[in-house]
C-alpha cells in the first residue's frame, strides 16, 4: 500500500524544518566565531520561504478534503481495511475516525505553523517567547492522543543549554555588539586610510604642477640653446670670411711691393 501523499509532503516538511534549525545553529556558530554567515543567511531565507509554501500546500489540501467530505484512499483503507473485509462496526466508526484523522492532521499543520514562527523569530534574533514556550521548542513533548515525538525537534547546543530566552537574547545581543565594535574600528581605519589617500592625491597634484613648470623651463632653455648655437655658427662663418679677406689683402700688398721694389 502506497503512503498517503499528504503524509509524504508532511514528512518532507518536517525534514525541511529540522534542516533549517540545524542551519540556524550553524549560522549562530559562525557569528560567534566571527565568520561570514552571509551565504548561510541567503540559504536560510530561501528555506524559510519554501517552508511557508509547503505549510500552505498542506493546509490547502486539508481544506479541499474537508470541503469535499472525503479522505485520501490510503487513509480510507487504513480505517476500513482491505477491500472485501469491511465490517458493520468499521462502516459505522469510519466517519468518526475520518474526523479524528482530519483533526490530527490539522493539529500537525498548526504545530508546523508554530514552528515556522519560532524559526523565523530565531533567524531574525527576535526571540521573545516566555520560558514555557522554550521548553516546548526544545523538548520532545508528545502531541495530543499519544502521538510520537515531533520529528523536527533538534538537540539544544551546549552554548545555550540551561539558558532562558532572555539570556540567549542577551548573548546574541552581546555578540552583535562585539561585531558592531569591530565594524566601527574597521570603519575608523578605512576613514584614516581615505584621508591618507586624499593627502597623497593632493601631494601628487602639487608635484605634477612642479614637474609641468620644470618641463616648461626646460623647453624654454632648449629653445635658447638652439638660438645661441645658430648665432655661434653664423659668427664662425663670418669670422672665416674676414680671415680670407685679410689674407688676400696682404697678398696684394706683397705683390705690389715686390713689383715696385727696384732690382
Amino acid at each position: 500500500m502506497s503512503q498517503d501523499p499528504w503524509l509524504q509532503n508532511y514528512d518532507a516538511t518536517c525534514r525541511l524544518v529540522q534542516e533549517i534549525a540545524e542551519n540556524i545553529h550553524e549560522r549562530n556558530r559562525q557569528q560567534r566565531t566571527r565568520g561570514n554567515p552571509a551565504k548561510m543567511n541567503m540559504t536560510l531565507r530561501a528555506s524559510l520561504q519554501k517552508l511557508k509554501q509547503n505549510i500552505n500546500q498542506l493546509r490547502e489540501s486539508l481544506l479541499r478534503v474537508s470541503s469535499s467530505r472525503r479522505m485520501y484512499p490510503s487513509f480510507h483503507h487504513m480505517i476500513t481495511g482491505p477491500p472485501g473485509h469491511v465490517t458493520d462496526d468499521t462502516q459505522h466508526s469510519a466517519p468518526n475516525r475520518m474526523q479524528s484523522e482530519a483533526d490530527r492532521r490539522q493539529n500537525l499543520v498548526d504545530d508546523l505553523v508554530t514552528r515556522d514562527k519560532q524559526l523565523n523569530a530565531t533567524f531574525k534574533g527576535d526571540v521573545t517567547q516566555p520560558e514555557p514556550s522554550r521548553s516546548t521548542l526544545m523538548a520532545g513533548a508528545e502531541a495530543e492522543g499519544g502521538a510520537a515525538v515531533n520529528p523536527w525537534l533538534v538537540h539544544e547546543p551546549e552554548e545555550t543549554r540551561g539558558l532562558g530566552f532572555s539570556a540567549i537574547k542577551q548573548q546574541q545581543q552581546h555578540i552583535i555588539e562585539v561585531q558592531d565594535a569591530g565594524l566601527d574600528a574597521l570603519a575608523a581605519v578605512i576613514s584614516r586610510q581615505k584621508l591618507m589617500g586624499q593627502d597623497i592625491g593632493n601631494e601628487l597634484d602639487e608635484q605634477n604642477e612642479i614637474i609641468d613648470d620644470l618641463t616648461h623651463l626646460v623647453d624654454k632653455t632648449d629653445d635658447r640653446i638652439r638660438n645661441e648655437t645658430r648665432r655661434v655658427k653664423l659668427v664662425e662663418t663670418k669670422s672665416a670670411s674676414c680671415g680670407m679677406l685679410v689674407v688676400i689683402v696682404l697678398l696684394l700688398i706683397a705683390i705690389v711691393v715686390v713689383a715696385v721694389w727696384p732690382t
